[in-house]
């Protein structure tokens, strides 16, 4: 299990790679939110999600060979590796499934990736992925289980409380595991870690309740995100520990959340980005009496025509 020397190890090794990225503190009534809440801004980090930082660790602490680097995703862990690479000169081959969004898919080829759109889901995908790993012998960047990859995201929950000391809770969107598994991995329980997943996509949940990774079907807004079909191993392991509870939101709570971004601040979030921030203006997580919260807007790789609303969301 990482923990907070690999971490603090990661920060170092990513420290000329890797924005700071802002935060923004909401009073009370803003967005009907229930109290005080303190927003991460990760969707501003380079390739416009958190994913950046687990793929550069990832790649700055191996040998890469010829071939380059090898990846599946729906889409941010893509474009994050995909970044990686060509900054730090390698060639990247990236898989992903056919839910993935156009603007993604769009911006992993202006990177320079080779793109392989297949299968019909992540695990599809991350399948075909090994088997053209086997064959051209790159160097295999998961999305979320290998420990550099958790130790990289973890740099993200090592930020935030420098940030904003003093928080008592942190919601964190969930997919494989790997975001909420590397900063449950740094706090281990002095902030109580609250995952958010989909009503769709509910992978860490049914782990939980499992007492193991367990297959789903994944689908819904923000499958492409946060569509994992198992929790990975490693970050299974820290969430028993270490994570409170798991919250499941709606797709429309998901969108409504995605919107009040929108509308309020001008913060173009992708569904799952919005996500952890859905738990609070549902309902889905009700923070006590003056219990400081923070939120961590994971993901900006949206097209913004997107967060045009339709007739009925409009309407009050």
């Amino acid at each position: 299990m990482i923990g907070q020397d690999e971490i603090e190890g990661a920060a170092r090794r990513l420290a000329p790679h890797i924005r700071e990225t802002p935060i923004l503190t909401l009073e009370p009534g803003a967005m009907e939110l229930p109290g005080r809440i303190v927003l991460k801004l990760e969707l501003l980090q380079h390739a416009g999600s958190f994913k950046a930082r687990g793929a550069f660790n990832r790649i700055l602490s191996a040998d890469v060979p010829a071939a380059g680097v090898i990846a599946a995703s729906g889409g941010n862990h893509g474009i994050a590796t995909a970044l990686a690479a060509r900054t730090l000169g390698h060639k990247a081959e990236i898989f992903v499934p056919e839910i993935s969004a156009p603007v993604k898919v769009a911006r992993l080829k202006a990177l320079g990736a080779r793109v392989h759109v297949t299968g019909r889901d992540y695990q599809a995908s991350l399948e075909a992925s090994e088997a053209r790993a086997q064959d051209s012998g790159a160097l295999v960047v998961h999305a979320y289980n290998q420990p550099e990859v958790l130790a990289g995201q973890g740099t993200a929950g090592r930020e935030f409380e420098r940030q904003a000391p003093g928080l008592d809770t942190l919601l964190v969107a969930c997919g494989g595991g790997g975001l909420i598994g590397g900063i449950a991995a740094w706090f281990r329980s002095r902030v109580r870690v609250v995952g958010v997943e989909p009503e769709r996509c509910p992978t860490l949940s049914r782990a939980l309740a499992a007492g193991r990774p367990v297959d789903i079907e994944p689908g819904g807004l923000a499958a492409d995100s946060l569509g994992a079909r198992r929790a990975g191993e490693m970050a299974f392991e820290i969430a028993k520990a270490h994570v409170a509870r798991v919250a499941l939101v709606s797709d429309a709570a998901i969108r409504r959340a995605q919107l009040a971004l929108w509308k309020t601040l001008r913060i173009a979030a992708e569904p799952g980005g919005a996500a952890a921030l859905a738990a609070l203006l549902s309902g889905a997580y009700v923070p006590a009496a003056k219990e400081r919260v923070g939120v961590l807007v994971c993901g900006g790789n949206v097209d913004p025509a997107s967060l045009n609303e339709t007739p009925e969301e409009a309407s009050p």
